[in-house]
């Protein structure tokens, strides 16, 4: 176990926010926490205040989990630039201020952002599972837990595309086969996104089949820790066309824009609940 006192952290807003969706609440005598898979470990995290605990060993933590969760970004910080006449943005990021952006797996990314399109959480997270579960490698935690790894391109692109209708992914199978064979075959090199250009790693994600503008900023900013993106599904539309019809400052927060669109995101989202 590793504990860790940090502002700013809440693994259940984080479990929420849409970026992840293979993070899920526990359930019986460990509800309140959340488990996850990522980069072949799975991970059970509880939370008590701004004590959080980790069961994991220091080492994968050290080396895992501390960049994953970005834990060494001063989000205090970030919300401070806020301007102070922007109550909106100011009330979402008070709403979720326990969000952080997580660093995760760029091919997972782009096969889970792939099958977000016009897509729910609920819906994206069971056409995941079951992908995960025929195509991915079984494994088990020390904790004796079985979960699966996430399919390899090789494994995906063996697949035909019936087969991957299967796993309720309709339209996007043809595009998740032929992204699996461009990746397989290096149309793109995958290992040198991280080191591009936001600008330049968006024109190679476009490339990929089933990857638009929306996309390939849920990958930049979610894989690549790429701060600049600020995805606009139809939640992030409504929400500047309705609340900043003369523009919203993007050139102010243009180093951290993808942290405030997690807090508009999850604010309307989820502001109803505050209100009851």
């Amino acid at each position: 176990m590793v504990w860790v006192t940090k502002e700013h952290f809440s693994i259940t807003q984080i479990c929420m926010s849409g970026q992840c969706f293979r993070m899920n609440p526990l359930e019986g005598e460990k509800a309140g926490g959340v488990g996850l898979v990522a980069f072949g470990k799975y991970l059970e995290v509880f939370q008590n205040g701004n004590e959080i605990c980790f069961d994991c060993t220091q080492e994968e933590y050290d080396t895992i989990w501390k960049s994953y969760f970005d834990m060494e970004t001063d989000y205090a910080a970030i919300i401070g630039r806020i301007d102070a006449a922007d109550s909106y943005l100011l009330s979402a990021a008070s709403f979720g201020s326990g969000i952080r952006i997580l660093r995760q797996d760029l091919w997972e990314m782009i096969i889970s952002f792939i099958i977000s399109q016009q897509n729910n959480i609920r819906r994206i997270r069971k056409c995941i599972r079951l992908l995960c579960e025929k195509y991915g490698e079984k494994r088990t935690a020390q904790n004796v837990v079985e979960y699966y790894d996430f399919p390899t391109p090789k494994a995906l692109s063996e697949a035909s595309i019936e087969d991957l209708y299967a796993c309720n992914l309709g339209y996007r199978s043809r595009y998740i086969h032929e992204t699996a064979n461009a990746v397989l075959y290096q149309e793109i090199d995958l290992e040198q996104l991280p080191t591009c250009s936001y600008s330049d790693a968006c024109r190679e994600l476009l490339k990929l089949c089933g990857v638009g503008a929306k996309v390939a900023d849920c990958i930049c900013l979610f894989a690549l820790h790429k701060m600049e993106a600020f995805p606009k599904d139809t939640h992030i539309k409504k929400v500047l066309a309705q609340q900043y019809p003369n523009g919203f400052s993007f050139e102010r927060y243009s180093d951290c824009g993808g942290i405030l669109q997690q807090y508009l995101f999850f604010y309307d989202l989820n502001k109803k609940m505050k209100n009851k």
